[in-house]
């Protein structure tokens, strides 16, 4: 287990998650199959006002203020909140904790959270704090890197077991540290259903075979599943 917090970990490395998040190339798997699963689990944009937990440098949410959805962004590290700022000046993007939302209750219609929720150091607190900013019937869609994914990566540990683990990957001479956290599949569930959620949706997306050719880092993705993406829906009265 790390001794820095998962929040400081990612400050003290935002220069280079800007740089490998910004990059098709460096960051195949979001671009290419990531973003585009977690895209068709949303309800369409239609005065949905909606709140992008983790957002980063902001990537997904541009993309979604593209498509007509209108975005808040809630982002733990000040740098990443700078860089979601200057990529786009009219994002409104709020410093803050994950598991203490800084927002009155039923505020949002929707709430996203694109593979951020394993980097939290209170999961199970933000996805509480997701369902009371949602307004009832709200829908929460969120993607992680799949439990059998991150069992593999955290190393000689029980599937069973919850604990953070670093992960340092390279590409042509770019790197990045990613600070994650294994947890179960019932972890998951059992925070979304304390919060008061069903699921409507689960998918655990496959690169298609042109993807995997390209890339060799996906083609084991054909087989065992990276990633995991889920639509719920506040189901409390």
């Amino acid at each position: 287990m790390p001794e820095r917090s998962l929040r400081q970990a990612w400050e003290d490395n935002a220069e280079s998650w800007v740089n490998w998040a910004r990059s098709v190339e460096l960051d195949h798997a979001f671009w290419r199959l990531n973003m585009p699963a977690l895209l068709d689990l949303l309800p369409g944009p239609e005065g949905r006002i909606t709140l992008d937990v983790g957002c980063g440098e902001g990537r997904l949410a541009r993309e979604m203020k593209r498509r007509g959805y209108r975005v808040v962004g809630l982002e733990s590290s000040r740098s990443l909140c700078a860089a979601a700022r200057e990529a786009d000046p009219e994002f409104d993007v709020v410093l803050g904790d994950a598991a203490d939302l800084p927002f009155p209750d039923e505020t949002f219609d929707l709430a996203v959270a694109s593979l951020s929720l394993m980097n939290l150091d209170d999961m199970p607190g933000a996805v509480r704090e997701i369902g009371r900013v949602l307004k009832p019937a709200g829908v929460f869609c969120f993607s992680v890197l799949h439990p059998l994914n991150t069992w593999g990566d955290a190393g000689d540990v029980s599937y069973f077991d919850t604990g953070a683990y670093e992960e340092r990957l390279e590409v042509d001479g770019d790197t990045m540290t990613f600070h994650d956290t294994h947890r179960p599949l019932q972890e998951y569930f059992t925070a979304l259903e304390a919060a008061g959620f069903l699921v409507e949706r689960l998918r655990e997306p496959r690169p298609d075979e042109e993807y995997a050719a390209s890339h060799a880092a996906a083609a084991r993705w054909r087989d065992r599943p990276g990633f995991l993406h889920v639509r719920a829906v506040l189901g409390r009265s």
